[in-house]
């Protein structure tokens, strides 16, 4: 089998090629690539390991033909297409949890750089000036630190904040008061934030929802003398209003590692009196380097190598340890929603995945991408489980997910129905004892059948002869039966015949089935 091929495009610990190379990739470095260059050569490779320098932008993905997985070694994802990437089938990965407490404790630093005015006072002091009376510093000692992003960065901060005995008032629209009450900190709206923090530090995405959070309004919002830190996203501050702020005496200080525009080569705030600066060091430190390229390498080459999915922004995640007991099911799932995506006509409303018995103790989520990736392929060929959900999303499908603890007639079984604006269908398979996957029950029609090649599909009236006149007509034009699978609901009433065949049945033949007396619906069928 021919080895995954990985490109490393930025510079990385060293260490990430030989984990790729131990895991069975091909690795080249090749960094300093124009978006150009780097376009000639994408084609190349299955995998891209990136830091925040190389732009996966549209026309890279197009150009990245062979392309299968994105790494980026820490967290923002600034620099990748994601919507693009879904669309083309492509996973992009982070190390979400690499440079965590990197991060987290160079906000402590700062915040402590803020309170006692360290940066002014080395600068004189190295100046000869001793200016001893000059800075005034802040205890942070029962002050109370605000936390907006109570994520996994805004957790460590604040377990470090209340372990230098400050409070913690914390605003994140996901966080639990059951996950507050475990952090020690006390949940709370905006406004009540801005009220009681004496220090605010950020720890939040960047989104339409977060963008300029502390903007000209909300800071005028905060306790006079309030000291802001930023080490999550520029944006998130509105720094003409911050400066503004800096000025009037209304903020005391504000200290930020990241700006809307990097690099930040000129800024309103530069110069400003309490106001510190770093050029985006929150992950700059020898272990954090070190532990989001050995993790990046290591959840990409499990993905290329064994298929499992880990901190995908675009794909449910999927274990390496998961993989394998998942992936018969995952090949059933696909079967299935391809089967209901030939047949099932009319504009569709709602898809449904229900699986019960063995099936319902698994993660369901990449099942369900498993369905949709065989049901889209009525809309194009070039799908996969990454996309499909991307494309059922774009489509505006209504996608459910049912659990039954129930087990019925089979140990486990997977059920996968749609409605459409001229009725509701469903098809279920299971698992025979080996893992092959097995249709049994189709459109409420109970009959087993391998999905598999080419494959033809009749809906006749059950009567005496047919069977007959069915393998006449294929003889007659030399289609050779596979197998041969049919059921019926009753005796003399509607059945259904699923047949494998060695070669596709022309349009012409299909009319000829058609018109044989009984055939309500035929229809050529490929897996």
């Amino acid at each position: 089998m021919t080895k995954p091929r990985v490109l490393i495009s930025d510079k990385m610990d060293p260490n990430a090629a030989k984990i790729f190379e131990e895991r069975g990739c091909d690795v080249d470095v090749i960094t300093g690539k124009t978006p150009d260059e780097l376009k000639e050569i994408i084609g190349q490779y299955d995998g891209l390991a990136i830091r925040s320098s190389t732009k996966v932008t549209k026309e890279i993905l197009e150009a990245a033909t062979n392309l299968k997985v994105v790494g980026r070694a820490g967290i923002g994802v600034d620099n990748v297409d994601i919507p693009a990437a879904s669309a083309k089938g492509v996973v992009v990965m982070n190390t979400p949890f690499g440079n965590s407490i990197t991060t987290a404790e160079h906000a402590i630093a700062l915040m402590f750089a803020l309170a006692r005015q360290i940066p002014e006072a080395n600068e004189q002091t190295q100046a000869g000036k001793w200016p001893k009376n000059d800075f005034m510093g802040v205890e942070v000692t029962g002050k109370t630190l605000g936390l907006i992003g109570a994520g996994n960065i805004g957790s460590i901060v604040a377990s470090r904040a209340l372990g230098l005995k400050m409070k913690v008032v914390a605003f994140d629209p996901f966080l639990t008061p059951e996950r507050a009450i475990e952090m020690g900190v006390e949940k709370a709206d905006l406004d009540t934030l801005f009220a009681k923090a004496d220090f605010i530090t950020l720890h939040t995405p960047l989104t339409d929802q977060t963008r300029n959070i502390l903007s000209a309004a909300n800071i005028a919002k905060c306790k006079k003398g309030v000291r802001i830190i930023n080490c999550a996203r520029g944006g998130l501050v509105d720094e003409a209003a911050l400066k503004a702020a800096l000025d009037s005496g209304h903020v005391a200080g504000a200290a930020l590692d990241v700006f809307e525009t990097e690099p930040a080569k000129e800024s309103p705030l530069f110069g400003t009196p309490n106001f510190i600066c770093t050029p985006h060091l929150g992950a700059s430190t020898n272990e954090a380097q070190v532990n989001v390229a050995l993790q990046v390498a290591e959840q990409m080459a499990d993905y290329l190598v064994s298929g499992g999915v880990t901190n995908a922004l675009n794909m449910p995640s999927l274990s390496a340890e998961e993989a394998p007991k998942l992936r018969p099911y995952m090949a059933l799932a696909e079967q299935l929603g391809s089967l209901i995506g030939q047949l099932a006509h009319g504009d569709l409303t709602q898809i449904s995945v229900e699986v019960e018995g063995a099936a319902a103790e698994l993660n369901i989520k990449p099942i369900t991408a498993a369905v949709l990736s065989g049901f889209m392929r009525r809309f194009s060929d070039a799908v996969n489980m990454v996309n499909a959900p991307y494309l059922a999303k774009e489509r505006g499908m209504d996608v459910r997910e049912v659990r039954h603890d129930r087990e019925g007639d089979y140990h486990t079984l997977l059920r996968v129905s749609v409605k459409t604006d001229i009725g509701e269908r469903s098809v279920a398979g299971t698992l025979f004892g080996n893992g092959t996957p097995r249709l049994v029950e189709l459109f409420g029609v109970k009959v087993e059948a391998d999905l598999e090649g080419h494959m033809l599909y009749i809906v006749n009236q059950d009567a005496p002869g047919f069977i007959g006149r069915l393998g006449t007509t294929l003889g007659e034009a030399n289609i050779n039966i596979g197998t041969f699978h049919l059921g019926r609901q009753e005796a003399g009433g509607v059945a259904v015949l699923l047949l494998s065949v060695d070669t596709p049945v022309p349009t012409a033949v299909l009319e000829t089935i058609h018109s044989l007396p009984g055939v309500k619906r035929a229809m050529a069928l490929r897996f």
